[in-house]
C-alpha cells in the first residue's frame, strides 16, 4: 500500500510538470506557425494526452478484458467532458472560439451516436474497428485543411490576443526547444498517468471490483490524468481554446483511434450484450454530458463557474449509480 501511495505521488508531479511542458510548447509552436491554438489543442495535445487511453484499451484487447477496453474510453469521455471541464471551468470560465461550437463538439457527437450504432450487435469487430480508425485519419486531415485555410486567409482569430497572453507563460522561441518540450510534456503525462493507473487499479482488484466497474471508473479516470493536468494548467494560464480543443479531440481521438484500433487488433465483444451489459446506458451519459457543453456555450460561447459545478455535478451522479449499480 505505501509503494503504491508513493508511485501515486510521482506520477501526480509528473502529470503536473508534464503538463506545464506540454501547454507551453503546444502553444509556442502554434504561435510559431501562425495557427488557432485550438486547433493544436485539437489535434498534437489530443492525441498526446489520449495515450494513456490507447495503450490501456490496446493491452486490454489483446488480453481479452473487451469491458476494461470499452469501459475506459466511454468513462474516460465522460470523465473529460463531466469532472475535467467543470474543474477547469471552476479555475476560470472557458470560453472557446466559435468553430468549437459550431464544429467540433457536433463531430464530437455525431461520432458518439456512431460508436452507439456500430456496438448494437454487441460487439465491436475488424470491420466497425476499420470504420473508426479511418475516421481519426480524415478528422486529423480535416483539421490541418482548415488551419491552413484560416491561415491563408489572416483568419486565425486570437492570434494577436493570444502572442500577448503568452507573456505570461513564457513564449519558447526555438522550433527545436519547442518540439523537445511537447515531446517531454506527452512523455511525463503518460508516465504520470500509467503510474496512477496502475496502483489504483491494483486496489481496486484487491477490493473486488467487477471488470466493468474498474474500466468506467478508476482506470478511465487514471487515463483522463493527462486531460486534466493539461486542461487545468491551460485554463489557469488563460490558454482557453487549448483546454477546451484539448478535450473535445482527446474525446474524438479516444472513439476513433483507440476503439477502432483496439477492435483492429482483436475484436471486442460485449459480454451480456449490449443492453443486459447495461452499456446502453453509459453510452447514453456520454452523449449526454457530450451535449452539456455545447448547450451552455452556444450563445456567450463560455462555460461559466456554475454551469462548471453543474457539470461536476453530474460526473458524482453517474459515479454514485455507478456504485449503487455494482453492490
Amino acid at each position: 500500500m505505501a509503494l503504491n501511495l508513493l508511485f501515486c505521488i510521482i506520477g501526480f508531479l509528473l502529470l503536473y510538470y508534464g503538463a506545464e511542458w506540454l501547454v507551453k510548447g503546444s502553444s509556442s509552436l502554434a504561435r510559431r506557425l501562425g495557427i488557432t491554438p485550438v486547433v493544436i489543442g485539437l489535434t498534437v495535445v489530443a492525441f498526446g494526452t489520449s495515450a494513456p487511453e490507447f495503450v490501456v484499451s490496446l493491452v486490454s484487447s489483446v488480453k481479452d478484458n473487451s469491458m476494461i477496453a470499452v469501459g475506459n474510453v466511454v468513462g474516460s469521455n465522460i470523465c473529460n467532458i463531466a469532472l475535467i471541464l467543470g474543474i477547469s471551468a471552476l479555475f476560470r470560465p472557458v470560453t472557446c472560439n466559435r468553430s468549437v461550437v459550431n464544429r467540433d463538439i457536433p463531430i464530437m457527437i455525431g461520432i458518439s451516436f456512431c460508436l452507439l450504432f456500430l456496438s448494437l450487435d454487441s460487439g465491436l469487430g475488424r470491420v466497425d474497428g476499420a470504420i473508426l480508425f479511418s475516421g481519426v485519419v480524415i478528422y486529423t486531415f480535416f483539421n490541418y485543411h482548415v488551419a491552413v485555410k484560416e491561415s491563408g486567409d489572416g483568419r486565425a482569430e486570437g492570434v494577436d490576443q493570444f502572442e500577448s497572453e503568452q507573456e505570461g507563460i513564457g513564449y519558447v522561441t526555438s522550433s527545436s526547444r519547442q518540439v523537445v518540450l511537447i515531446i517531454a510534456g506527452i512523455a511525463g503525462v503518460v508516465a504520470g498517468a500509467q503510474l496512477v493507473v496502475d496502483s489504483a487499479v491494483e486496489i481496486m482488484k484487491l477490493l473486488g471490483a467487477s471488470e466493468k466497474f474498474i474500466g468506467l471508473t478508476m482506470v478511465a479516470f487514471g487515463t483522463s490524468l493527462p486531460e486534466l493536468a493539461t486542461s487545468v494548467v491551460a485554463a489557469i494560464k488563460k490558454e482557453m481554446d487549448i483546454s477546451i480543443g484539448n478535450l473535445v479531440g482527446s474525446n474524438v481521438f479516444n472513439l476513433l483511434s483507440v476503439l477502432g484500433a483496439a477492435a483492429l487488433v482483436r475484436p471486442i465483444a460485449i459480454p451480456g450484450g449490449f443492453f443486459g451489459s447495461g452499456l446502453i446506458i453509459d453510452y447514453g451519459v456520454m452523449v449526454f454530458t457530450g451535449f452539456l457543453p455545447w448547450f451552455f456555450m452556444r450563445k456567450g460561447l463560455t462555460v461559466e463557474r456554475r454551469e462548471g459545478f453543474l457539470l461536476i455535478l453530474c460526473y458524482f451522479g453517474y459515479l454514485t449509480y455507478l456504485i449503487v449499480h455494482t453492490l
